[in-house]
Parts: C-alpha cells; sequence; structure tokens
C-alpha cells in the first residue's frame, strides 16, 4: 500500500503485529474493488469517471485498450493539481486533499493507476514508472490538462519524476509526496526485491500481519478513523480481482527498484519541486537492505532537483497525507501559493 522501494510494500508484507486488541474484518462478506467507496469526509460521493489510453496501449503493444478510473472535483478551476497514488492504494488514499484543495479554487483530478482501485488491471501492461507516467499523461491529454501539477505520493512520486523527466516542459510543478526514486539499490538487490514478493504471498498474508504493517511501518499518529484501510484490504482479497490487483503490485515493485532513470536524471526536471515527507518515515530507507534516516534520502533527492524545496514533517510516517493531513496540506498550499501566476 502507500510504499516505495523501502522493502516491500507495507500493506502487502508480513510485518510487526499490532499491539492491543482490534477489530476483525475477515467474517465480512466480500468487498470488489468496484464497491469501495470513493467520498469525501463527510460522506459526500464523488463523481467517478473512466477514460480509454489507447495510446498507452500502443506503446506498450497491449492486448487491449485499458480504461482508468479517475475523479474530477472543481473542473472550473484555474490551475490543476493531479493527485497520483502509490503502491498497493488507490485514489481514495488521498482523502483529506481532494475535497479541501477543490474548496481553494484548484481543478483537482485524482486517477486511480492501471492495476489499482476501480481501474483496470491488465497483465500485459509494464507497471514500470515510465508506463505509469504515460497513463497519467494520456490521462492529462485527454482531459485537455495543460501544464499540470502533478501532486505524487511514494511509487506517484517516482511516477511524476519520471513523467517531468521525459517530458519537462509539460507539467507547471511537482509536489512529492514521501516519493520513490531517489535510494539507490545495487543489482543484487534488485534481485531481492523480484525474489521477496509473490502474487501467492500477498494473498495469503494474515490479517494481524495486514493490522501491524500498516500502523507500524506507515503510520506515526494511527487513529481508529483510518480503519477502512484495514477493512477494505482484508474483505477484497476474497474477490475475482484481485489476483490482476497482486500481480500489479509485484511486477510494479521490481518497476520501483529500477529506478536508475529518475535518480539519474533528475537534473534534466524544469519544474520547480517541493519534497515533503514524514520524518518518521519507516519505509524509506529500507530496512531490510540499507537503514538509516528518510531525511538523507530526501536530501539526496532535494540536492539533485535544482530550486526544489525540502519539508520535513515531525511525527509523521510513510503516508504523510493520511497520517499527518493539516501539516501536510498547510505545506502543500504554501508551496503552490508562492508558484507563479498560471498563464
Amino acid at each position: 500500500m502507500m510504499t516505495t522501494a523501502r522493502a516491500v510494500p507495507a500493506l502487502l508484507l508480513s510485518a510487526v503485529l499490532a499491539s492491543g486488541c482490534v477489530r476483525s474484518y475477515r467474517s465480512q462478506p466480500p468487498l470488489d474493488f468496484q464497491d469501495f467507496p470513493y467520498t469525501s469526509l463527510e460522506g459526500q460521493p464523488w463523481p467517478l469517471q473512466r477514460v480509454a489510453l489507447p495510446k498507452t496501449a500502443e506503446t506498450y503493444q497491449m492486448a487491449s485498450v485499458p480504461q482508468v478510473a479517475y475523479v474530477e472535483l472543481n473542473p472550473q478551476g484555474a490551475r490543476t493539481l493531479v493527485f497520483i497514488h502509490g503502491l498497493g492504494s488507490y485514489l481514495k488514499f488521498w482523502r483529506y486533499q481532494l475535497d479541501a484543495f477543490a474548496q481553494q479554487g484548484y481543478r483537482v483530478v485524482a486517477v486511480d493507476l492501471p492495476g489499482y482501485g476501480k481501474s483496470d488491471k491488465p497483465a500485459t501492461f509494464p507497471y514500470t514508472m515510465e508506463a505509469m507516467a504515460d497513463a497519467v499523461r494520456e490521462l492529462v491529454q485527454t482531459l485537455g490538462v495543460e501544464r499540470p501539477i502533478l501532486v505524487g505520493h511514494s511509487m506517484g512520486g517516482q511516477t511524476a519524476l519520471s513523467y517531468a523527466i521525459r517530458y519537462p516542459e509539460e507539467p507547471a510543478a511537482l509536489v512529492l509526496t514521501s516519493p520513490a526514486g531517489f535510494e539507490k539499490f545495487s543489482d543484487k538487490e534488485k534481485r531481492w526485491f523480484r525474489r521477496s514478493l509473490t502474487s501467492a504471498f500477498i494473498k495469503s498474508a494474515p490479517e494481524y500481519n495486514l493490522w501491524g504493517s500498516v500502523r507500524q511501518s506507515n503510520f506515526a499518529r494511527w487513529r481508529p478513523e483510518l480503519e477502512w484501510l484495514i477493512e477494505e484490504r482484508v474483505r477484497v482479497v476474497n474477490t475475482p480481482a484481485f489476483d490482476a490487483y497482486a500481480y500489479a503490485n509485484v511486477r510494479s515493485v521490481d518497476g520501483l527498484a529500477h529506478n536508475d532513470f529518475v535518480r539519474d536524471n533528475l537534473g534534466r526536471v524544469q519544474a520547480p519541486a517541493l519534497i515533503v515527507f514524514g520524518e518518521d518515515d519507516r519505509l524509506i530507507p529500507n530496512p531490510f537492505l540499507h537503514g538509516g534516516w528518510a531525511r538523507d534520502i530526501m536530501a539526496s533527492g532535494h540536492a539533485g532537483l535544482r530550486g526544489s524545496s525540502l519539508v520535513g514533517l515531525e511525527r509523521c510516517g510513510h503516508s504523510v497525507q493520511l497520517d499527518c493531513p493539516q501539516e501536510y496540506n498547510a505545506a502543500v498550499s504554501t508551496f503552490l501559493g508562492a508558484l507563479a501566476p498560471a498563464p
């Protein structure tokens, strides 16, 4: 869920057991991805739409044309924020941001990447960060968005960087939220990623391991209102689409580890960038391979992105936009407010 290359994603890995008593969702009926409630904090359903990606299908010689699901709010806004979720997650992980920034006057678009959420999950999609970036770009172009501001979390951050490196004149700005892409992995470590995660392993993860891994690895301020993260993950595992989702995660982990292109080409990014992260991130850097502190990894990316801003939020974890939404939104609003006016 929401992760990068720090080990295997926390939502999918057996990890630390949660302390104390927690609610079990194993006995609840299965819940398909398409039935996940995509709503505001007040329970108002977001207008979900779908769009086909024929250019992406042609570029990657896919067997069929995939469709991705997206939400658009305040379409009359002068500037467009495009929210890109992380590994294992979906656009609902921006629940504290979409309405908040739409109310500030921005046009807000949030996408379920191929393989995730309510989007198609084709086996013939390569699930590299470059392919993810092409899918986002085709959505942006289909919606007629010029000069988007890309807001990416974790894997979505590496996707946004790939977009900005390959098409440097298109993004107006980048908001890199606990981004993947900065940490270096050797060839041996990349092979480790490929061996360490399988679809069968993802599907067989016990519920109590999910409680522990999500709470301990992704959050510093876990609170009961976030339990939908566990419920939806537990209830979706026995649905027909879960195998395709698990496969997408396996392929995406390999794509995340092969980040040399992004890391070696940060100097090609022309857009102003904000790197905002949790100081208590337990997923970056990789604890099994490297250890250390998230600030060191983020500082290395900051050094490679000319004119970028670096903001670390105290007592916040990897999923910082969910863990510390008020501080996160304030940091992003300050950055956006300092940008040059939209043409």
